[in-house]
């Protein structure tokens, strides 16, 4: 949940404050967290950084309140001359993805310039994932020649004053000297070369996504027009994140300008369009509404429908899918209308045997001070590549909004994941998760295959290591397990085995690969271990 502070006075405005506000702020779905004289404090779902501000929280929910529903809409004026940023070909393997706009006829005060500094860290640490994902910087644009120029230059070419320093650094000691550059410095880790901005003249206006110039990255009081650019990997996701802030910065009276960014033009409001099943949403919510109560509901939530399709916010990060929206009317509708029920289903409960088995080896494996995981089914396409895999040869998600959209293949890829973003935390490090991992059934294409799989891992550890723990799984299980010579891309040649049950192979165990523990920037040799539970659960039944 993210922490949203406002002012009392400033809500006020718009909203007076009463016991049954409160109540709707919290039906809303976010969470009224304290009001004082000064201050109301909410916390907020991370998936919904378009609340963040006070002036987008105030026109959704007033929408919610049954005031100027619909899709709001916003005018978005033609770039301009030189209103481009050329984007060099050099960032490609750095930081790809830009999104960028001008807003010009600002009036800043201390409170705005607070409240944007507040929103842009929210959002880092957010949607942006500690700035992996998105950083977005916001320049005075009195102090920037158009057009800018995206590119990546050797640390030592970079030269410039980073916020809130008196002398000049290079990219290197950026990340070395400045505060801000060492919390960071793990997301340039191994780049060659640095992305930064640029004006006509040669003045660099950031780094990203670690700082900005001192001289061209900071907004003041006197300041009208602004330069944003939101920089990443998903290039969807970063014009999300340009929409959440330059309809802020509307609702602030800012005028808003479009960028060239080579064949794209950002920002864009087009809405995109999901097709909605009425009688899907009134089966899923036990409901019966009509078309148009639907329609009224859904407007409330700030959507446009007509003829079973419903237009979706171009700032609205958080609907992938027709679930989302229909739980957005039941939002609209009101929790607080449902009447539980008991299904007139009679059973007696009891706990599935393959849950049983899971709990043991859990408790099994928590007994040698190991500690317990618990991954996402979907990994990303840098996922994939670090563990040499190819990702015509995993399943993909049709239509992903995000870049998770493969599902996981291998256990063991999410274990030197989880291993390689802890490679500062103590040692020695021994993990296991019983997950799942997802292949395509080779006797129909159509078809996914899913298995429960162990993974365990020590790290540092070595073959003898991990296959000690395998013997004492197994006598604790009550199965006779045996390991056999065999060859293994992820494993070293020799400190590799297959692991045998009745003759049947049902995992592999072995010292990981030089090459994936650089590939995922591990500092310690690994001993890992994958296990299919699914032949465990049929001889334990």
């Amino acid at each position: 949940m993210a922490g949203i502070k406002f002012s009392r006075k400033e809500f006020e405005k718009h909203i007076k404050i009463t016991e049954e506000i409160k109540e709707k702020i919290n039906l809303f779905g976010t969470h009224l967290e304290n009001v004082t004289e000064d201050e109301i404090e909410l916390e907020i779902l991370p998936n919904r950084p378009d609340l963040f501000s006070l002036q987008t929280f105030i026109k959704s929910f007033s929408a919610f309140l049954g005031k100027n529903t619909g899709l709001r809409e916003y005018k978005l004026n033609k770039p301009e001359k030189n209103y481009e940023v050329i984007i060099d070909k050099s960032v490609k393997d750095v930081r790809p993805f830009t999104a960028c706009a001008i807003v010009k006829g600002m009036k800043f005060d201390d409170e705005k310039i607070k409240e944007i500094i507040n929103i842009q860290e929210k959002i880092h640490t957010t949607l942006g994932r500690n700035r992996k994902k998105i950083a977005i910087g916001i320049y005075p644009l009195e102090k920037i020649t158009l057009p800018i120029k995206f590119e990546a230059r050797h640390p030592k070419d970079i030269k410039f004053i980073p916020l809130e320093m008196d002398r000049e650094l290079n990219g290197l000691q950026i990340l070395q000297q400045h505060p801000t550059g060492r919390d960071y410095a793990h997301l340039l880790e191994g780049c060659e070369k640095f992305p930064v901005f640029a004006d006509a003249k040669g003045k660099i206006l950031s780094m990203p996504p670690i700082i900005n110039s001192h001289e061209t990255g900071k907004i003041s009081k006197d300041t009208t027009d602004i330069f944003i650019e939101c920089s990443g990997f998903d290039f969807n996701i970063l014009k999300k994140t340009l929409n959440i802030l330059i309809v802020m910065l509307a609702e602030m009276n800012g005028k808003v300008y479009q960028m060239k960014l080579g064949k794209e033009i950002t920002p864009d409001l087009t809405p995109e369009i999901i097709k909605l099943d009425i009688e899907n949403v009134n089966k899923t919510l036990g409901l019966s509404l009509k078309e148009d109560e639907i329609k009224k509901l859904l407007e409330k939530m700030g959507y446009d429908y007509s003829k079973g399709k419903v237009s979706i916010p171009a700032w609205r990060t958080d609907i992938m899918h027709e679930a989302d929206i229909i739980e957005d009317v039941a939002i609209a509708y009101g929790y607080e209308k449902f009447t539980p029920e008991i299904p007139p289903v009679a059973t007696i409960g009891e706990v599935n045997r393959k849950e049983s088995i899971k709990k043991k080896i859990s408790d099994i494996l928590t007994g040698l001070e190991m500690l317990e995981l618990s991954s996402y089914h979907l990994v990303t396409k840098e996922d994939l590549s670090r563990f040499e895999l190819n990702p015509e040869k995993v399943i993909e998600l049709e239509k992903s909004k995000t870049d998770f959209k493969y599902l996981k293949p291998s256990m063991l890829l999410s274990t030197l994941n989880i291993l390689s973003e802890n490679i500062d935390n103590e040692y020695p490090q021994k993990i296991f998760e019983i997950g799942k991992e997802f292949k395509k059934d080779t006797a129909e294409e159509t078809s996914i295959k899913e298995k429960d799989i162990l993974c365990i891992s020590l790290n540092p550890g070595n073959f003898t290591e991990i296959k000690q723990i395998l013997e004492y799984l197994a006598r604790m299980l009550n199965i006779q397990l045996k390991v056999e010579e065999t060859s293994n891309k992820s494993y070293i040649e020799g400190r590799v085995g297959k692991i045998m049950l009745k003759e049947k192979e049902i995992g592999f165990i072995g010292e990981i690969h030089p090459q994936l523990l650089k590939n995922f920037h591990l500092k310690m040799p690994s001993s890992c271990l994958e296990l299919d539970l699914e032949e465990v659960y049929s001889l334990m039944q």
